[in-house]
């Protein structure tokens, strides 16, 4: 009799032990779950009841191709929500927010029966000009943890799993499938995996992307450094490592060193050399199979997250966006209370991205939106009076020289009618995009030459922008009001207009600095890079870390935005305990509307024994006030936030000493300061020969016996000032111990220094 019950060969798979089900696949079969049957799909064993998943791009949309596949958006897409990419959530500073938002992703991935989507990008902004920031969150590491893990967290609620990229040192685009990226251990430590640890060990993605570049000479997806001892031996990571997409360069090293998985399909070419490697005895079928577990274990997870029930709120998810883009705007600068609009004025709208928006990048990450808001309709929905639009430009710039003077003269013309002029600019799609990086950070031409023919005609202009990164500003100064709106997503003109009309009062922070030029920023002289290698010279002085080590002059800070309101810092105290601190400071609303700020700690260590940023982030929080409302806010800052990395002894650590506190509304709008005694850790090193005499002064048990023997020494010298001279002190700080043997006078043989260090490195060993 046939058994018609069981109909479905993945029935009871997510339930099975993965490690069974390893064992009762051919070589074959193991090879080929380790890479793609097609562009966006896994490979399935029916056999083993093991099925194909769909993964497909994010991040801030479920961008599902139906029919030509392709990884640069040439292809259509299922429609889906264009949520605001990285670039504008991220200075929303609201993790809260951000789950929200990962979870409306998650709905919308498992409705269309996805298993995986590829994002956040938490790469870290270190040039302006990398072609692809508009997909990542911040320039700063504790930004882009903090909010990685938040949609991380979100979308993985859904029972869809999170990708998270690029692994690792992925900072542009030029050259960016063989390029090494060469960092130093701390700068790459502290500023370019920072942000990766900290995802990992909150959330656990699912999966962890590793990017195309080489890291210091190996490529990504064969450094078993980076995958594995990095990756899971210190992290803790217990998901799938997959590919970039083509960015596998020999999958016989990857497999071993902890590539799981390779994307797109080699139509089977790259199994068949996996196969032939593990019968020639090149490759250990042990690190193939456990290569194999993780990919059935993350079809597991796949399976039992989906639903074929599965659906989402198209007009919820639509409003969401809305209030991310809203969230995620800086207010710049509004001189003289210009804004918020009152819908009796009567506006001049200019520009075309206010009736055709630049709303997301492209690329890999190019979404077809459920709908589009403009700010033009958005703007006439709000607005009381009336409202006259000129498009002042063309996005792509053509059109004759004659052309574009008679827009920009009716555009003047508008704006001189008109109460307010409010001008949308930005970059054209074609200046900024995924596969090549920016050569400036001009906006174009006819653009600047319209702000200088509307602000002569009416001086109360507002400037909008839309871009993916930043721009320079050279009107800042010109222009009572500027609003950077980022790429907004498909409700950012709704957003907008609510920013603009007051029905958001702004609360958006830079989470990367506008420099006043691109000479400025750090990464000018190393950027691109040349001859397949980029050196990242600047170190550990990313972003704000390089202007405020210097000083320099900026457009506008990290951390900086207005609001239409006024707040108040006061109480500021700081507890410790073994977990870190506990900032506290009450922050009053003392304006007229109510209003969120963001409150950020920033922690430097004056006079520390090693090179340090004269400020870091370490925490921050946001507190909503209504109008003469006053909370105190706790920001929680982590002991492991403090730490450096440790060259020396390879991992991280805390220094001792006073640490400075300092609490503000951006790194250079600093309200109030403190200091708190934060006890180090202990870093013991074995002394040798070649240790300075302040290393053996500096350690417990050969510092007190080296102490002695100098007094003596001293004593018995009178007629010389070699121990006692403020200046030979501090050379003699470090000269190596052994190097003392057969100096005249000094009678110390190369056996009693021998004996003082042996002494000294036996007691660390025993209180170890």
């Amino acid at each position: 009799m046939t058994d018609t019950l069981q109909t479905d060969p993945t029935a009871g798979f997510a339930e099975r032990d993965a490690a069974e089900i390893v064992a009762e696949l051919t070589l074959d079969e193991k090879a080929s779950l380790t890479s793609g049957a097609s562009f966006w799909t896994t490979k399935a064993v029916e056999r083993a009841g093991v099925p194909s998943i769909v993964l497909t791009d994010g991040p801030h949309g479920v961008r599902l191709q139906r029919g030509s596949a392709d990884h640069l958006g040439i292809g259509d897409s299922v429609p889906a929500t264009c949520f605001p990419p990285a670039v504008a959530l991220g200075s929303t500073f609201d993790p809260e927010l951000l789950e929200r938002v990962g979870r409306a992703l998650g709905e919308e991935a498992r409705a269309e029966g996805v298993g995986v989507l590829l994002g956040p990008g938490i790469n870290i902004k270190r040039s302006p000009l990398c072609g692809r920031n508009f997909e990542y969150l911040s320039e700063d590491p504790l930004v882009s943890g903090v909010l990685g893990a938040a949609l991380v967290n979100g979308l993985q609620s859904q029972g869809v799993g999170a990708s998270l990229k690029h692994f690792a040192a992925n900072n542009q685009e030029h050259d960016r499938m063989r390029a090494s990226s060469d960092v130093d251990p701390r700068p790459l430590r502290e500023i370019y995996l920072r942000g990766f640890q900290r995802v990992v060990e909150d959330a656990q993605p699912w999966t962890v992307m590793c990017s195309y570049n080489r890291l210091n000479g190996v490529y990504t997806s064969e450094d078993p450094w980076l995958l594995t001892s990095v990756l899971r031996d210190e992290w803790g990571f217990e998901g799938l490592v997959v590919s970039d997409w083509g960015a596998v360069n020999d999958r016989v090293e990857g497999v071993p060193a902890g590539l799981d998985l390779e994307m797109p399909a080699s139509d089977g070419r790259t199994d068949a050399q996996l196969v032939a490697a593990v019968r020639d005895g090149r490759l250990d079928e042990a690190a193939l199979d456990l290569a194999v577990r993780r990919a059935v274990e993350l079809a597991q997870k796949a399976v039992a997250g989906a639903s074929a029930d599965a659906g989402y709120d198209v007009d919820a998810h639509h409003a969401l966006a809305r209030e991310a883009a809203a969230r995620g705007a800086v207010l710049l600068r509004n001189e003289g209370g210009l804004l918020p609009l009152a819908p009796a004025q009567n506006v001049a709208v200019i520009g075309e991205f206010a009736r055709t928006p630049r709303y997301q990048g492209a690329g890999s990450s190019l979404i077809n939106p459920t709908r589009l808001d403009t700010a033009l309709a958005a703007i006439e929905e709000q607005a009381g009076a009336g409202v006259v639009f000129a498009p002042g430009f063309t996005i792509d710039e053509s059109g004759d020289a004659a052309e574009a003077s008679a827009l920009v003269e009716e555009a003047a013309a508008a704006a001189a009618a008109a109460d307010v002029a409010v001008l949308f600019l930005g970059l054209p799609a074609a200046a900024e995009s995924e596969g090549f990086d920016r050569e400036h950070l001009r906006l174009p031409a006819s653009q600047l030459a319209l702000v200088e023919a509307v602000r002569a005609a009416n001086p109360n202009t507002v400037v909008v922008l839309a871009n993916g990164g930043v721009v320079e500003l050279p009107f800042a100064g010109e222009v009572p009001a500027i609003v950077e709106g980022w790429l907004g997503g498909q409700a950012g003109g709704s957003g907008i207009a609510d920013v603009l009309y007051g029905v958001v009062n702004p609360s958006g922070r830079l989470a990367e600095t506008i420099p006043l030029r691109l000479e400025d920023t750090p990464a000018f002289l190393d950027f691109p890079g040349e001859f397949g290698h980029v050196r990242y010279g600047e170190g550990l002085f990313v972003g704000y870390r390089w202007y405020d080590a210097r000083d320099a002059a900026v457009r506008y800070p990290f951390g900086h935005g207005l609001s239409y309101t006024t707040f108040a810092y006061s109480g500021l105290s700081v507890e410790q305990d073994a977990a870190g601190l506990a900032v506290r400071v009450t922050v009053e609303n003392t304006g007229s509307r109510d209003g969120r700020e963001v409150v950020q700690v920033y922690t430097g260590l004056p006079g520390s024994s090693v090179q340090r940023a004269r400020r870091a982030l370490a925490g921050f929080a946001s507190v909503e006030l209504s109008a003469g409302e006053s909370r105190e806010v706790e920001v929680r800052v982590r002991r492991e936030d403090l730490a450096y990395w440790d060259i020396r002894v390879d991992r991280w650590v805390v220094e001792g000493g006073e640490l400075a506190v300092e609490v503000g509304a951006s790194s250079r709008d600093l309200r109030l300061a403190t200091t708190v005694a934060v006890e180090g850790d202990a870093v013991r090193l074995p002394l040798s020969m070649e240790s300075s005499i302040a290393d053996v002064m500096a350690d417990p048990i050969a510092g007190p016996a080296a102490a002695a023997a100098l007094a003596s020494l001293a004593g018995g010298m009178a007629d010389t000032d070699v121990f006692t001279d403020e200046g030979m002190q501090k050379m003699m700080a470090s000269f190596p111990i052994g190097r003392l043997v057969g100096f005249p006078g000094i009678p110390v043989s190369y056996e009693q220094i021998e004996q003082l260090i042996a002494a000294a490195n036996a007691g660390a060993a025993e209180a170890r």
